[in-house]
């Protein structure tokens, strides 16, 4: 049974919806959710992974210390390779909810999580 609140990461552009690609985002937004309630605690700032035709591997190193520490980061977009190195330090990678609203997807995966719908 998952414990709440847990900390969820969100690659968004503009702040408002899940917009951003995991390998161009610059920064994740750490959300603390619990099944009624989101608050933004902090952005974390990462180097760009993505470059074109190949990766940085030590932008992903940061990456994924960076977020470590929350259940799941939510994207738009996202490659296997990264949702792999995500899966191998316990967090999921979420695309399901691409450019929807941030606190309503947070919220409605935190919901099926705490009802053990799965996520």
């Amino acid at each position: 049974m998952t414990e709440f609140p847990i900390k969820l990461a969100v690659a968004s552009k503009e702040g408002l919806a899940i917009s951003e690609h995991f390998g161009h985002a610059k920064q994740f937004s750490i959300y603390q959710t619990a099944p009624d309630s989101c608050q933004l605690l902090e952005t974390r700032e990462v180097a760009h992974y993505c470059l074109g035709q190949h990766s940085d591997q030590s932008a992903m190193a940061g990456i994924l210390e960076s977020i470590k520490d929350c259940q799941a980061v939510f994207v738009a977009k996202i490659g296997d390779g990264p949702t792999e190195k995500l899966k191998a330090i316990g967090v999921s990678a979420v695309s399901r909810y691409a450019y929807e609203a941030i606190e309503v997807s947070l919220l409605d995966y935190v919901q099926k999580v705490a009802t053990g719908e799965g996520a």
